[in-house]
């Protein structure tokens, strides 16, 4: 990684199981991430408001409850709003195969299902997040 990048990991919606969520955030600080965890049963604009207040480089969304098609949208809508496009948005937990479309044309630029090993989910958000930190200072011509 370029830097010590800042995530908001967030379970939004009713769901109640953050396991997954927690492994994830510290998988995410061991590998050198400032990690933000907002607990659960948080409304995407609580979501939102947190990666403005801890200034994050990205926010990853746990869904398990079956509502990803309506959270995720609002949070990445929110995101646009408060100037914040360039935040990337990872998704993780129960999401079927057909939805994965659907939320990567809202604006998610990562999602994971489960079985997804700790260590690809680490790499690919680092690379992303670095690659975004490259085009950023790159010279436009």
């Amino acid at each position: 990684m370029k830097r010590p990048y800042r995530v908001v990991v967030a379970k939004p919606g009713l769901d109640g199981h953050d396991r997954g969520a927690k492994v994830i955030a510290r998988a995410l600080r061991d590998a050198g991430f400032e990690v933000i965890y907002t607990g659960l049963h948080q409304t995407p604009e609580q979501v939102v408001q947190a990666v403005v207040q801890e200034d994050a480089d990205a926010v990853g969304l746990s869904l398990l409850s079956g509502a990803h098609l309506t959270l995720v949208p609002k949070v990445v809508g929110g995101l646009r709003e408060e100037g914040l496009g360039d935040v990337l948005v990872v998704v993780g937990g129960i999401i079927p195969e057909a939805d994965i479309p659907a939320l990567k044309a809202s604006g998610v630029h990562l999602v994971f299902t489960p079985g997804a090993p700790l260590q690809g989910i680490v790499e690919q958000l680092a690379g992303a997040l670095d690659r975004r930190e490259e085009e950023a200072a790159a010279p436009r011509a």
